[in-house]
């Protein structure tokens, strides 16, 4: 069975990052792709410069529109931006009874644009963490998320890793992405154990919705695998194979997007 997947995120006009790249994402990995905005953004490869929240009631009836039709076999969040918006989707994802969650706490954007008030962090810390079966934050957001010293190391990594861990997901994909060195290594975290997920970094400067896309890939393969930690795995192959590949596009002068459909376009 085709699993239908739903992104609740904002839109990114250029394509590489939020709503957009996700569904690329699911459409790729074999799963049907559903959506549901909660932000406009003005924005490029280059930055953004501006966002406009979607008003809560009418993401909430998005949210209850979708859920009273359509099966929903994992969720998506990325950037939800204000504590009443992630009010409004925890309130929802409760409502329908969302079990296999990944978030993506999207704080900044690859240009260095808040994306998230500080009100929102608390909402999200209180109200959405306990919710996620997946977490898949970077070094950046982990250190707002845990108020703590930078993630310098990997020993560091590991215990920030524990340490989201007990904020209430089940799994923590703590993303090393911000390390220095020749390999960008992962630490996923289940609470009792925990795993290392290197890949050879790539050098490009085309990694605008790396991180929407990893989420996105997660969520798009959970349904297809029994095991969650073979869901992650894969879904950081396929990021690896985008990133290595996303030479073959085109797109703006800044930071490039991956290439979502390396697999299928010749």
């Amino acid at each position: 069975m085709i699993p239908n997947v739903l992104s609740i995120a904002g839109v990114d006009p250029s394509g590489g990052a939020g709503l957009l790249a996700d569904l690329k994402t699911f459409s790729a990995l074999g799963a049907y792709g559903t959506g549901v905005v909660v932000a406009l953004t003005a924005q490029n490869t280059q930055g953004v410069t501006s966002v406009q929240p979607v008003p809560a009631a009418f993401i909430a009836q998005q949210l209850d529109t979708l859920f009273a039709d359509v099966r929903i076999d994992s969720v998506k969040l990325g950037m939800l931006g204000t504590a009443e918006v992630v009010a409004t989707v925890a309130a929802a994802l409760r409502r329908h009874g969302v079990r296999r969650l990944v978030v993506d706490p999207v704080m900044v954007s690859k240009s260095g644009h808040h994306l998230l008030s500080p009100d929102a962090v608390a909402a999200l810390l209180s109200q959405i963490l306990p919710l996620a079966e997946i977490i898949t934050p970077n070094l950046p957001e982990a250190e707002v998320l845990l108020a703590c010293a930078p993630i310098r190391t990997l020993a560091d990594m590991r215990a920030a890793a524990r340490a989201l861990h007990a904020l209430g997901p089940c799994i923590v994909v703590l993303k090393g992405g911000h390390l220095d060195g020749a390999e960008s290594t992962d630490i996923i975290d289940d609470g009792t154990s925990q795993f290392e997920l290197p890949a050879t970094r790539i050098a490009t400067k085309n990694t605008h919705g790396t991180g929407c896309t990893l989420s996105a890939a997660i969520a798009a393969l959970l349904p297809q695998h029994a095991n969650p930690v073979d869901a992650i795995r894969a879904a950081k192959t396929y990021l690896t194979s985008a990133i290595a590949t996303s030479g073959e596009l085109d797109v703006g002068s800044g930071h490039g997007p991956v290439h979502h459909f390396h697999n299928l376009w010749k």
